[in-house]
C-alpha cells in the first residue's frame, strides 16, 4: 500500500531546496507546493483560536490561514470559500486544518500526498511533528561555500557573507541532530551535488525511502516549474529550475566568494564540510581575528534563537488539547 506521510524538506537557504521541491512534485502522487508561511504561525498562534471543538472558532482560523498577508496562500492556487468550509467542518485541530490546505493543494493537481518545504523548517522539526507525527523528513546539503555565494547575489538576503556562513553550519547542526533523533523511516539526508549530477540514482534512492515508486518524470522537473511557482520566485530566484537539471552550479563559490570569505569559512566549516565529503583543507590559513569573532557572535545568537524556538514550541506542544492532524490517510 503507497504511503500518505507528509513530507517535509530543508536546508541552507540556497541549498536546492526548490529544485528537490519540483522534482517530487513531478511525481504522479506528490504535491509540493511553493514556499508558504503559515504552518508555524498557526502552529504557535493555537492558543489564541481557543478551543477548536467550536465552529466559529475554527472559522477563525481558517480565516488567519487564508486571509492573512505574508503567508502566501495565494500562491497556492486555491479558491478561499471551499477551503474554508472544509476547514470548518473538518476535525477540531490545527494540524487537521493544515492538512487540509496541503491535501486541497494536492487535489488540485490530481494527487493523494503532498509535502511542503521550507529551508529554515530545520528549526521546527519537533513542532511539525506534533502537528504530523508520522511526517518524513528530507535536508538536503550543499557545499556550504557555494550556499553562501549564491546567498550573497539574493536581494532577499539582506544580511552579509558571515551571517550566511553562520547559517549554513547551523543548518548542518540542525540537521544532525534531527537525523540522530528521528527514526531511519523519517530522515533522509541528500547532498545536492549528488542530486544534480546523478538524478536518477539519488531520485530512485529517495523513492525508495519514501515508499513511492521512482517516476521518469522526476528527472524533468522543469517541465512543472511554470504552473508551480510564482512568477517572481521563477523569474528571479529559482530561473535556473525552467532548465534541464545540470551540475553547473557546483564550485561556484571560485568566482563567487572574496578570498578573505574562502579563508574564513573554510577555517571555521572545514571540519563539517571534510565530514560532509567534500574537499576543504585541513590546515587552512588563520583568518582575521575581527572576521572570526563575527562569525563566532553570529553563529551563537543563530543558537541561542533556535533553542527559543524550540522551549516555545515544546511549551505549545504541552497545551491541553489535541493538535495533531486528524485527517491522515
Amino acid at each position: 500500500m503507497a504511503s500518505n506521510r507528509p513530507i517535509f524538506i530543508f536546508g541552507c537557504p540556497r541549498s536546492g531546496t526548490t529544485l528537490l521541491s519540483l522534482m517530487l512534485h513531478s511525481h504522479s502522487r506528490i504535491a509540493i507546493p511553493p514556499e508558504t508561511r503559515f504552518l508555524m504561525p498557526v502552529y504557535r498562534r493555537r492558543a489564541e483560536f481557543g478551543d477548536l471543538t467550536v465552529r466559529e472558532n475554527r472559522r477563525a482560523l481558517a480565516l488567519y490561514i487564508l486571509r492573512t498577508p505574508g503567508m502566501n496562500f495565494r500562491h497556492l492556487g486555491l479558491p478561499r470559500p471551499p477551503l474554508r468550509r472544509q476547514i470548518v467542518q473538518g476535525a477540531p485541530t490545527v494540524g487537521s486544518a493544515l492538512g487540509t490546505v496541503y491535501r486541497s493543494y494536492a487535489a488540485r493537481f490530481g494527487k493523494e500526498r503532498w509535502g511542503d518545504k521550507r529551508p529554515t523548517y530545520f528549526r521546527n522539526v519537533d513542532a511539525i511533528r506534533t502537528l504530523f507525527p508520522d511526517a518524513q523528513f528530507i535536508h538536503l546539503i550543499r557545499d556550504g561555500r557555494d550556499c553562501v555565494a549564491s546567498m550573497k547575489q539574493m536581494s532577499w538576503w539582506r544580511q552579509d557573507s558571515i551571517d550566511a556562513m553562520a547559517m549554513w553550519t547551523h543548518s548542518v547542526d540542525c540537521g544532525r541532530r534531527a537525523a540522530r533523533r528521528l527514526p531511519a523511516d523519517s530522515f533522509y539526508a541528500v547532498k545536492y551535488e549528488q542530486l544534480v549530477t546523478d538524478p536518477r540514482g539519488e531520485l530512485m534512492a529517495l523513492s525508495d525511502f519514501l515508499g513511492e515508486d521512482f517516476e521518469e518524470a522526476m528527472l524533468q522537473s522543469h517541465r512543472v516549474a511554470a504552473p508551480a511557482l510564482p512568477e517572481r520566485q521563477r523569474t528571479e530566484w529559482h530561473a535556473k529550475t525552467a532548465k534541464p537539471v545540470n551540475a553547473n552550479a557546483i564550485g561556484g563559490y571560485v568566482d563567487g566568494l572574496e578570498q578573505w570569505e574562502l579563508t574564513l569559512f573554510e577555517y571555521v566549516a572545514g571540519g563539517r564540510l571534510r565530514r560532509l565529503g567534500y574537499d576543504a583543507p585541513e590546515r587552512p590559513p588563520v583568518p582575521r581575528l575581527t572576521a572570526l569573532a563575527r562569525y563566532g557572535q553570529k553563529l551563537l545568537w543563530l543558537r541561542l534563537r533556535t533553542r527559543a524556538l524550540i522551549v516555545q514550541d515544546r511549551w505549545i506542544a504541552r497545551k491541553p488539547g489535541p493538535m495533531a492532524d486528524q485527517g491522515q490517510t
